[in-house]
């Protein structure tokens, strides 16, 4: 129990979750409203609108840079660490969803003509730049509003 009231009490931790739930309940809402059903995979699930990926990190480095200084090597390390991850958000993974996408309609074509029937890969998994951008605008935010 001591170890849940100690990170009650880290304010960088509770940012950067609150970030991460924020872009979640946002992406679940645009997708309730654009497909008008509730689907728990957008809750849980990588891909979309905004990138909860981006806004996780950016709230961790804008938090640890208010924490710690912007000047501080803590700073250094989570802006860093927020660079990598954003950029792999929308470059390698996005790539990834779309040879997904492609290699899904190569194994639907083959077995429309009686060929082998193949598990469907996940085609979500990246971001696009627009979607890692609005992340982490909205974790950045987040931490500012956290740490009024």
């Amino acid at each position: 129990m001591y170890f849940f009231v100690e990170i009650g009490k880290n304010q960088i931790f509770l940012t950067v979750a609150m970030a991460w739930l924020f872009a979640q309940t946002v992406k679940v809402t645009i997708g309730v409203i654009r497909e008008k059903r509730f689907n728990f995979k957008w809750f849980v699930g990588a891909g979309g609108m905004p990138s909860s990926h981006a806004a996780t990190v950016s709230a961790l480095a804008t938090a640890v840079g208010l924490t710690f200084g912007f000047s501080s090597p803590f700073f250094a390390i989570a802006f860093f660490f927020a660079f990598i991850t954003m950029f792999d958000a929308q470059g390698v993974r996005r790539q990834s969803g779309q040879q997904a996408e492609i290699l899904n309609k190569i194994i639907e074509d083959i077995y429309l003509n009686k060929g082998i029937n193949q598990k469907r890969l996940i085609a979500f998994l990246g971001h696009t730049p627009i979607q890692v951008f609005a992340g982490a605008a909205l974790g950045v935010l987040v931490a500012l509003f956290c740490y009024q």
